[in-house]
C-alpha cells in the first residue's frame, strides 16, 4: 500500500521544466536553511500553471535595529521573488514588537511602547523602499488580525501547541536548565509570529538564521488550520569587513546604508578578494550566469578589483544613485590610484600653544570630533563622542596597524615601531617617529604611518609639524635616524619568521 501510495503522489507531481531550475538556483543561492525544496519546486510548478503568483513573507519586528547592509542580506533575497513575479509580503510587526522575540536572547526582552513601535515601523518601511520596489509590495501589519483574536481566540490558538514543543527551543531549554525566568508573554511570541503565516496564507516565509524555530511553528500552525504548509527560507549573517565576524556596529566593521557614497564604495573595496564573493551571493542581484562569468573571468587571470568595484557600484547605487556610484569610482581613483587629495577636503587653522598641540587636543580644535570631556594624556577613542564627531577613530591592535592601510577607510595611523618592523617595514621610512634617545619616548617609540603615495601629504606634514616637541624627532620621510644595536637586530629577526604571506602583504602597502 505504501509503495502504491508513493506512486500516487508521484504521478501527482507537476513537471519541473529549465526556467523552474533556474529560479530554484537563484532562490537558493546564499541560504542557510531551505525547506522543503522538493515542495517549493512544485509551488513554482503550480503558479506557473495557474498563473497564481507565490506569496513570499517576510516579518519583522520595529525594535529600532543598527541599520546596516547587513540588515538587507533577507529583503535582497525578498526582492529577488519579487523580481520572479511573485507576491512579496513585508509584514511590520508592530503587535509582536509589543511582546518582543526572544530569539537568541538570555534575558526577557523588554516590551517596545506603541510611540516606539510607530517610529521604528517607519525606518523599517524607510529601510525596505531602498531594497524592494515597494509600489509592488504588499505591506502588512499583524496588529490587522492579532488585536481581532481577543482572549479567547488566544486560548484556542495556545491549544494548539504544546509547553513541551516550545522548550525544545535552544534559547528557551537554556535558560529553563540556568533556572533563568521566562515570562508568560516570551511563549507567545512563537505562536503568534505562526499565527501571521495562517492569516496571511503564505507559501515561503523568510527570515534569520536564528529564526528557523518561529518560522516551523507558522508551518505547523497551518497544518492545523487545514492550509498547505508553507515552505521556510533562512539567510545567515553577512560577515562584517573584518571578514571574521558578523556585520555590526559594535565590532565597528559595518557599512550603514546611510553612509556616503565615497565611504561606502571605499568599504567594500576593502574587503578581502575571497569575502567579496560570499558578499555578491548575499547581497548583488545579479544573476547566478553573471557572477559565475566574473568567477571565472578572476580564476583565469582577470584583476578580483574588477569584480570588486562592479559591487561596490552596484551597493552604492543601490542606496544612492548610479550617479553617486560612478562619481565615488572617480573619487576613489584619484585618491587611491592617483594619490590625489579629495576635491571637498576643507582647510582648517588650529592654534598650538607654546607651539605644540597633541593629536587629541588637534582633532577636537579642528572641529572634527566631539569629546564627552576634555582630553588629557590618559584620554582613549572612547572619549570621542561618534555621534556628535564628524571623524571616526578606529581604535586597533598595534600589531594590526601596519598591516591595514589597504583599507581605504584609514588614512594614517600612529604604531609602536616594533610591530612596524614585525610587518616586514621599515621604520626609517616613516613619516615621523619619536625620537629613539628620549626618556620619554621609552619603552615605546611612537610611528606615524601613511601609504607611500601619502609619504609627501601636505596635511600630514602639517600633523608631524605640530606633534610635541619634547623627546621627538621633526625629521621629513627618509631622514629618520635608524635603528641601533641589539634592538635593530631582534626587530629584523622578527622581520624574518614572518610567514610569506604576510610579509609578501605588507611590503606591497609600501
Amino acid at each position: 500500500m505504501t509503495v502504491e501510495l508513493e506512486k500516487a503522489q508521484e504521478a501527482k507531481k507537476l513537471p519541473v521544466t529549465d526556467d523552474i531550475r533556474e529560479a530554484m538556483a537563484l532562490i537558493r543561492r546564499g541560504t542557510d536553511t531551505f525547506l522543503i525544496e522538493e515542495e517549493f519546486e512544485q509551488k513554482l510548478a503550480r503558479s506557473k500553471m495557474t498563473g497564481e503568483p507565490l506569496r513570499c513573507k517576510l516579518g519583522l519586528d520595529p525594535t529600532a535595529p543598527d541599520i546596516h547592509i547587513g540588515h538587507t542580506v533577507v529583503l535582497n533575497k525578498l526582492r529577488q521573488l519579487q523580481d520572479l513575479g511573485h507576491t512579496v509580503i513585508f509584514l511590520v510587526g508592530d503587535f509582536t514588537a509589543a511582546i518582543g522575540d526572544p530569539s537568541g536572547r538570555n534575558a526577557t526582552r523588554p516590551p517596545l511602547s506603541h510611540e516606539q513601535i510607530v517610529q521604528n515601523a517607519q525606518t523599517y518601511l524607510n529601510q525596505a523602499g531602498l531594497v524592494l520596489d515597494l509600489d509592488r509590495t504588499e505591506v502588512r501589519y499583524n496588529s490587522e488580525w492579532c488585536n481581532k483574536l481577543g482572549s479567547v481566540g488566544l486560548i484556542q490558538l495556545a491549544s494548539r501547541y504544546t509547553l513541551a514543543r516550545l522548550l525544545e527551543r535552544d534559547d528557551f531549554a537554556k535558560r529553563y536548565a540556568e533556572q533563568a525566568p521566562i515570562a508568560m508573554h516570551e511563549l507567545i511570541y512563537p505562536l503568534m509570529q505562526g499565527y501571521d503565516s495562517v492569516a496571511l496564507k503564505a507559501d515561503l516565509e523568510l527570515g534569520g538564521s536564528d529564526q528557523r524555530f518561529n518560522l516551523l511553528v507558522g508551518r505547523e500552525l497551518q497544518r492545523q488550520y487545514g492550509q498547505e504548509p508553507q515552505c521556510i527560507l533562512t539567510m545567515p549573517l553577512l560577515v562584517g569587513l573584518d571578514g571574521q565576524v558578523k556585520m555590526s556596529k559594535s565590532k565597528h566593521n559595518y557599512i550603514g546604508i546611510t553612509d556616503a557614497p565615497n565611504d561606502m564604495f571605499g568599504k567594500v573595496m576593502s574587503i578581502s578578494d575571497s569575502l567579496m564573493w560570499d558578499w555578491y551571493d548575499l547581497l548583488s542581484l545579479r544573476g547566478n550566469a553573471e557572477i559565475a562569468q566574473l568567477k571565472k573571468e578572476c580564476s583565469e587571470g582577470r584583476n578580483p578589483r574588477d569584480a570588486k568595484v562592479l559591487l561596490a557600484k552596484e551597493i552604492v547605487g543601490r542606496f544612492h544613485s548610479d550617479c553617486a556610484a560612478n562619481a565615488a569610482e572617480d573619487e576613489f581613483n584619484a585618491r587611491f590610484r592617483a594619490g590625489a587629495m579629495p576635491s571637498d577636503i576643507p582647510e582648517v587653522t588650529v592654534e598650538a600653544p607654546a607651539g605644540e598641540i597633541g593629536v587629541g587636543q588637534m582633532l577636537k580644535a579642528a572641529g572634527l570630533v566631539t569629546l564627552k570631556g576634555d582630553w588629557t594624556a590618559f584620554s582613549t577613542p572612547a572619549y570621542i563622542d561618534e555621534a556628535k564627531s564628524k571623524v571616526k577613530v578606529t581604535p586597533l591592535k598595534a600589531e594590526q596597524v601596519a598591516t591595514t592601510l589597504k583599507d581605504p577607510t584609514i588614512a594614517a595611523g600612529v604604531i609602536n615601531n616594533d610591530y612596524v618592523a614585525d610587518a616586514g617595514l621599515d621604520p626609517k621610512d616613516a613619516i615621523y617617529q619619536d625620537d629613539a634617545e628620549s626618556e620619554e619616548a621609552r619603552p615605546y617609540i611612537n610611528v606615524w604611518v601613511a601609504r607611500k603615495a601619502d609619504v609627501n601629504n601636505e596635511t600630514y606634514k602639517k600633523l608631524v609639524y605640530h606633534l610635541p616637541a619634547e623627546g621627538c624627532a621633526r625629521r621629513p620621510a627618509g631622514e629618520l635616524r635608524r635603528y641601533r644595536g641589539v634592538r635593530r637586530q631582534v626587530q629584523r629577526q622578527r622581520a624574518a619568521r614572518l610567514p610569506a604571506d604576510i610579509e609578501k602583504d605588507a611590503k606591497a602597502q609600501q
